[in-house]
C-alpha cells in the first residue's frame, strides 16, 4: 500500500521538483500539501504549491495556505535564492486549482486523527512553523503521526543562510525546537547530504528533452536556480534539496544515516537555528532523528527523471 504522506513546503524551485516528483510516485498518496511562509511570504508560497499542482495535472491533490510567519520571529525570506515569485525561472498560468478553506494547521489536525494511528507520514521540506503549531494545538497528534521526514538542519556543511544555521530551521527556530522535541520520529535530510544532490547539465538538458511540461518546467528551474550556487559555492550545478526528502521515503536504500541526538540553538548570538548534531555521541543525550550524511547521487537523479518522465 502506498505510504500517506502530506507535504509542508514554502516552494522553491526545488520545493517544486521535490513536489512533482511525489505526485509521480506509486508508492506515495499525497493526501493534501500546505503551505507555509518560507523562501518566499505565505501569498506566493500558497499560489506557487497551487501552481505545481496543476502542472502535474494531479488537481485532486488539495492546498491548503498554513503560517504566514514563525511563531515568535519576524519572517525572513529567500527571494535572493529564489527570484522574487520564489518560482522563477519559467511563467506559468494563473493557477485554476483553488485555495482549500481551511487553515493548512487545522488540515494537518483533522487529517491526523481521521486516519489510523501510525499511517500518515509529514513531509516538512521549509520552515516547521505550521508543524510545530499542530502539536503545540493538538499534542494527541504527536503519537499519531507515523514519522516526520524532512529538509533541514546541517552539522559538518554548517550554514547556508548563517555560518552556523541551514534556512529552514533559521526561519523559525522555536518551531524547530517543538518539532525535534516532539518524541515523534524524525528523519532528518541535512544540508550535510542534499549538498550532495548537485544537478549537472546532462540531466538537465536531459529533463528539458522530455515531452509534456513538467520535464522542461524542471529544466527552467534549475536553470534559474543553479546561477546562485555557481556563483557563491563556485559548483558546477546546484543542489536539490527538497527532492531529497521524498525520495527517501520511496528508496532508503540509497541515503546513509545514523541516529543520532540533535537540539536546536535558538538563543546563540551567532549560532541562533543550528542543528547541534551529537554524530559521534559525546552526550548521553538520548538519540532522536535518523540524520543521513550520505546519498547515491547517480541514483537519486535517476529516479527523479524516472518519476517526473511520468507526468504530463
Amino acid at each position: 500500500m502506498a505510504d500517506k504522506i502530506i507535504i509542508d513546503t514554502d516552494p522553491g524551485q526545488d520545493d517544486a521538483v521535490a513536489i512533482l516528483l511525489a505526485l509521480a510516485s506509486p508508492e506515495l498518496e499525497v493526501l493534501g500539501i500546505t503551505a507555509v511562509a518560507g523562501n518566499v511570504p505565505l501569498a506566493l508560497t500558497e499560489r506557487n504549491a497551487r501552481q505545481i499542482v496543476a502542472l502535474s495535472g494531479r488537481t485532486e491533490v488539495p492546498v491548503f495556505a498554513g503560517c504566514d510567519a514563525p511563531l515568535s520571529r519576524p519572517l525572513v525570506t529567500a527571494e535572493h535564492v529564489h527570484g522574487k515569485t520564489g518560482l522563477d525561472g519559467i511563467a506559468l498560468p494563473a493557477p485554476r486549482l483553488q485555495l482549500q478553506p481551511r487553515h493548512a494547521v487545522d488540515f494537518i489536525v483533522e487529517t491526523l486523527r481521521a486516519q489510523p494511528e501510525g499511517t500518515v507520514t509529514l513531509v516538512p521540506i521549509g520552515p516547521l512553523t505550521n508543524i510545530a503549531t499542530a502539536l503545540q494545538r493538538a499534542p494527541d497528534i504527536a503519537a499519531r503521526i507515523r514519522r516526520i521526514v524532512l529538509m533541514g538542519g546541517a552539522y559538518f556543511e554548517v550554514g547556508n543562510i548563517t555560518p552556523a544555521a541551514e534556512f529552514n530551521i533559521y526561519v523559525d527556530p522555536e518551531a524547530a525546537r517543538i518539532v525535534f522535541a516532539s518524541g515523534v520520529p524524525l528523519v532528518v535530510l541535512p544540508l550535510d547530504a542534499t549538498h550532495q544532490a548537485l544537478t549537472d547539465r546532462a540531466w538537465v538538458e536531459a529533463m528539458r528533452a522530455l515531452p509534456g511540461r513538467c520535464g522542461p518546467a524542471v529544466a527552467s528551474w534549475t536553470d534559474f536556480f543553479e546561477r546562485f550556487d555557481r556563483e557563491k559555492y563556485g559548483s558546477l550545478g546546484a543542489p536539490l534539496h527538497d527532492p531529497c526528502a521524498v525520495a527517501w521515503l520511496i528508496r532508503p536504500d540509497l541515503f546513509e544515516g545514523r541516529q543520532i541526538n540533535v537540539e536546536i540553538e535558538t538563543q546563540g548570538e551567532f549560532t541562533t537555528g543550528m542543528t547541534v548534531a551529537d554524530w559521534w555521541r559525546v552526550t548521553d543525550r538520548p538519540a532522536n532523528a535518523l540524520f543521513i550524511r550520505n546519498l547515491d547521487r547517480d541514483g537519486l537523479f535517476a529516479l527523479m527523471h524516472e518519476r517526473i518522465a511520468r507526468l504530463p
